[in-house]
């Protein structure tokens, strides 16, 4: 049967740097200028009537008349995109706001989605669609604004579509054009901005795949065959029977009410020559979550193919890792099952053995994510002693009330490590919010300090109290006293609309501040 699903992973613009002058541009290849509004804008712009200000000579014809910019309204804020007035030798103006880099990058979004439309609209009308783009760099512009347009260029257009029609035609490449002399700096940044915003879009892929196509079985496989095309990454595949074998009750519990078996995915990168701390990163592979005999409501259930995304967000960080060649030891775990619903599900009131031995008194089905990354958590202590152990997973409902869809959440045994991944997610431009553990803050000791422990077995898979907090407790049971960071997503892993570079589904969070968190461990 042929696979209905789209190439993984998917492609996205191809962007270079060209320095300005240097040879002769592409006949016909559509040209963009920028304006800044009032407040931004270069030290030759000058503010036109309506306040807007030309990014400089990004032309030397590019003139916009007056009665041009009054009748399409020009402010020059970010994610404004218009044709170009005839004559100005453009095809789009865009507009950068401040020119701040989430205005670069809301500029990328926009106007990537504006050609997609254009070319939409000529493949429709049976004209050529011009698949590629040439942008001009205002003079004096940052690596970091460069970085961020680069990041809207190629992520603002992704689509995940499944469909017998054939897809509509996508841009294909951009030309930055930059000064002669800083053209090779900033080949650089935009390389390695592709770099990030490719992972990005895999995991994006990954976690937008239907579950009757995605079970462990595929996304192993798929993991598998994209660390195959990196070089020096290495990949292992644990099927159940390896489980049984080595004592993985949790995931095995989770994947029992399947008839398609869980997997361990095992990452590993290992530069020659490095002896410094050992990263080890776990992300939730649940393929697809009915909540099991604690099932979920039917409303929003379909979005649970998404439930995998830490996974995702981990397996896509792990190829950037690699191809970046950090000189830093990674290893990254994914355990991977479907949680069904059966006469072979996990119950309520169980007893599950995670590897170790270590005990749990299952209280709630729907809360099968904790149970595979205990396995994980603890195989990764035993068996890869790492020097500082990250997870991932979109684990509680709880931290979309506390923190809504665009913030995740951090909770760490370690301040330094928390304050790496701060800085991570900063330099990523992905957003975390440090919770606290019960050990962090009096009232909380005092009221949690009990509730992970059961009557019945070692530890309580759900304890009463803030839920986001108490899954946080639930799993560092399993940690071995390492430092430990556990990043909940639940919230921005998902998108139900459109905003700056995201698109509505899956949106990758995580795997950028994850190359940035291991980077971090290369520099120390």
């Amino acid at each position: 049967m042929r696979n209905p699903l789209p190439a993984v992973p998917t492609a996205l613009p191809e962007v270079s740097v060209v320095a300005a002058g240097a040879g002769r541009a592409a006949r016909g290849v559509p040209s963009v200028g920028f304006c800044f509004t009032a407040t931004g804008g270069d030290e030759t712009g000058t503010p036109d009537e309506t306040g807007a200000v030309p990014a400089g000579p990004v032309l030397p014809d590019a003139a916009f008349p007056a009665d041009w910019v009054r009748t399409v309204g020009l402010t020059g804020k970010a994610g404004e995109v218009h044709p170009a007035p005839a004559g100005s030798g453009l095809a789009w103006v865009a507009g950068v706001g401040d020119g701040s880099p989430k205005h670069w990058r809301t500029a990328g979004a926009a106007l990537v989605r504006a050609v997609r439309s254009r070319l939409r609209t000529d493949a429709d009308a049976g004209r050529r669609p011009r698949r590629g783009l040439r942008v001009h760099l205002p003079p004096g512009i940052g690596g970091d604004e460069v970085a961020e347009l680069v990041r809207g260029l190629r992520l603002g257009g992704y689509r995940f579509t499944v469909s017998a029609e054939r897809p509509d035609p996508g841009l294909a490449s951009v030309e930055l054009v930059a000064d002669a002399d800083r053209r090779a700096e900033l080949a650089d940044v935009a390389d390695r901005a592709q770099a990030l915003t490719a992972a990005t879009a895999l995991a994006r892929d990954l976690a937008n795949a239907p579950s009757n196509v995605k079970d462990p079985a595929w996304l192993a496989d798929t993991a598998s065959r994209v660390a195959g095309s990196v070089r020096g990454l290495g990949v292992l595949v644990r099927d159940e029977r390896w489980l049984a074998e080595q004592g993985f009750g949790g995931v095995l519990a989770v994947g029992g009410g399947s008839s398609r078996p869980p997997r361990l995915i095992e990452l590993a990168w290992r530069p020659r020559g490095t002896d410094g701390p050992h990263l080890v990163l776990v992300g939730k592979g649940i393929t697809f979550d009915t909540g099991g005999i604690s099932i979920k409501p039917a409303e929003g259930m379909h979005m649970m193919r998404t439930d995998m995304a830490g996974g995702a967000a981990v397996i896509a960080a792990m190829t950037v890792v690699a191809r970046l060649e950090l000189p830093v030891r990674v290893t990254a775990l994914v355990p991977c099952a479907e949680n069904h619903v059966s006469g072979a599900a996990y119950r309520p009131g169980d007893i599950v053995r995670h590897y170790g031995g270590r005990t749990t008194e299952v209280t709630n089905t729907d809360a099968e994510g904790r149970m595979v990354l205990a396995d994980a958590l603890a195989y990764a202590v035993t068996r890869l002693r790492p020097d500082a152990l990250v997870d991932v997973a979109t684990l509680t409902g709880a931290m979309k009330v506390s923190l809504g869809l665009r913030t995740g959440g951090l909770f760490a045994s370690d301040d330094a490590l928390a304050e790496r991944v701060l800085a991570a997610g900063a330099t990523a431009g992905e957003s975390w919010w440090r919770m606290p553990l019960a050990s962090d803050v009096d009232s909380l000791g005092a009221e949690l300090a009990d509730a992970v422990t059961s009557e019945i077995a070692d530890v309580r898979q759900c304890p009463s109290g803030p839920g986001g907090i108490t899954a946080a407790m639930f799993l560092r049971e399993f940690t071995g006293g390492l430092p430990w960071a556990h990043l909940d997503i639940a919230g921005p892993a998902r998108a139900d609309k459109e905003y700056d570079d995201v698109t509505t589904g899956a949106t990758g969070f995580a795997t950028r501040t994850l190359v940035e968190l291991a980077r971090s461990f290369a520099d120390a």
